[in-house]
C-alpha cells in the first residue's frame, strides 16, 4: 500500500535552535541518527528560501503580526510530509520534487501568508521526506498553535484535506488511519533508530570483548568495561523512553477490540493496527535483549562494585 503520510509537531522556543539544525544541517555529525549520510546531504534543498535563522523570522513574524507571546508558548509546529517508501521507487529526483512542491502549496493555501519559514526536503535518510516549518499566526494576527492544528478532531480533518489535496494529482495515495480510530500514537521515527544504533553498538562492543587475550588484557578489559557502562545507561534511557508507550498500547488494543465488536473498523484498519503492534513488540524485543557476552561482563562489574539494576 502507498500512503500520504503527515504529521505535527509543536514546539516552545526553547527546541527552535536544535530543530535548525537538524533540519538544515548545520551539524558536523548526527550520532544519534545513524540514517543520515552526509555524502548525501548536497542534495537535500529547501523549497522555501530561508533569509536568516528560525528564531530571526520567529521574532521578525511576531513583530509584524503584533502578537502577544509567553514563556511557554508554542511558536514553531514542524510537519513531517513524506509517504511509503513505496511510492518513491523508481520515482526520479524531479519527480519527488514535484511531490513536496505540491504538498507544499496545500499548507501554502490554508496557513496564514507568509509564516512558513523553512521547507527542508531531506534526501539523504532512507525515505525521501519534507521537514516543514511554520509559526502558528491565525488569520486575526494571534499567535495559537492549538487554533490552527487543534484537538484530535481538528487533526483529523488536516488529514483528510491534506489527503483530499494529495490524491488529486497522486490517486495511488491511500489516507493513513485516523488516530481517533486506531488509537494510535506514533512512536517516533527517532527512536526506532535508536534502537539499531544500539544493536550496532552492541556488536562493536561483543568484538570488543572477544578481542580481549593475554597481551591485552588489563588494557582490554578496562576499555571493554567504559563501553559495557555506556551501553547499559544508553538501553536503560531507551527503555525508558519506550515505558511511556505502554499505557497507550494497551488502550489501543481495548479500543480496537470494542471498534472491533461493533464493526466500525475495516480490514485495512486491522491490519495497519496489527502491523504497528507488531512494530512496537520487535522494538521492544530489540532494546530488551542484552547479548551474554555483555551480560557476563556487567555481572562482573556489578559483583565487584556496588550492584546495579538491569533495568530502570
Amino acid at each position: 500500500m502507498k500512503y500520504a503520510i503527515m504529521r505535527f509537531q509543536k514546539h516552545k522556543s526553547s527546541a527552535v535552535s536544535g530543530i535548525e539544525a537538524h533540519n538544515e544541517r548545520t551539524k558536523a555529525e548526527y550520532k544519534s541518527n545513524p540514517d543520515i549520510d552526509l555524502n548525501k546531504s548536497k542534495e537535500n534543498y529547501n523549497l522555501v528560501s530561508l533569509h536568516c535563522g528560525y528564531r530571526d523570522a520567529i521574532n521578525s513574524l511576531f513583530e509584524n503580526h503584533k502578537c502577544r507571546t509567553r514563556k511557554d508558548s508554542v511558536v514553531l509546529v514542524e510537519t513531517v510530509v513524506t509517504a511509503s517508501n513505496e511510492f518513491f521507487k523508481k520515482k526520479s529526483k524531479k519527480e519527488i520534487r514535484e511531490f513536496f512542491e505540491h504538498a507544499l502549496d496545500f499548507y501554502k493555501k490554508h496557513l496564514t501568508e507568509g509564516t512558513i519559514i523553512s521547507a527542508a526536503v531531506h534526501l539523504d535518510e532512507t525515505t525521501p521526506h519534507m521537514h516543514l516549518c511554520f509559526v502558528p499566526i491565525t488569520k486575526d494576527h494571534r499567535l495559537s498553535a492549538k487554533e490552527i492544528v487543534g484537538n484530535k478532531q481538528k487533526l483529523t480533518y488536516w488529514q483528510d484535506m491534506y489527503h483530499q489535496w494529495m490524491s488529486k494529482k497522486y490517486p495511488e495515495l491511500e489516507r493513513g488511519t485516523s488516530s481517533q480510530i486506531t488509537g494510535r500514537t506514533y512512536i517516533p521515527t527517532q527512536l526506532y533508530k535508536r534502537a539499531k544504533n544500539l544493536n550496532k553498538q552492541a556488536e562493536k562492543l561483543v568484538s570488543a570483548i572477544e578481542s580481549i587475550g593475554v597481551l591485552n588484557m588489563k588494557q582490554g578489559k578496562a576499555d571493554a568495561e567504559k563501553l559495557v557502562e555506556k551501553y547499559m545507561e544508553d538501553r536503560a534511557n531507551l527503555l525508558s523512553k519506550l515505558a511511556v508507550y505502554d499505557e497507550t498500547m494497551r488502550q489501543m488494543r481495548e479500543e480496537n477490540a470494542d471498534l472491533k465488536k461493533k464493526s466500525r473498523i475495516s480490514v485495512n484498519e486491522r491490519l495497519e493496527m496489527g502491523k504497528r503492534k507488531q512494530e512496537y513488540e520487535q522494538l521492544k524485543s530489540l532494546v530488551s535483549n542484552i547479548p551474554p557476552e555483555i551480560l557476563k561482563m556487567y555481572s562482573a562489574m556489578s559483583r565487584e562494585s556496588k550492584p546495579h539494576s538491569l533495568e530502570r
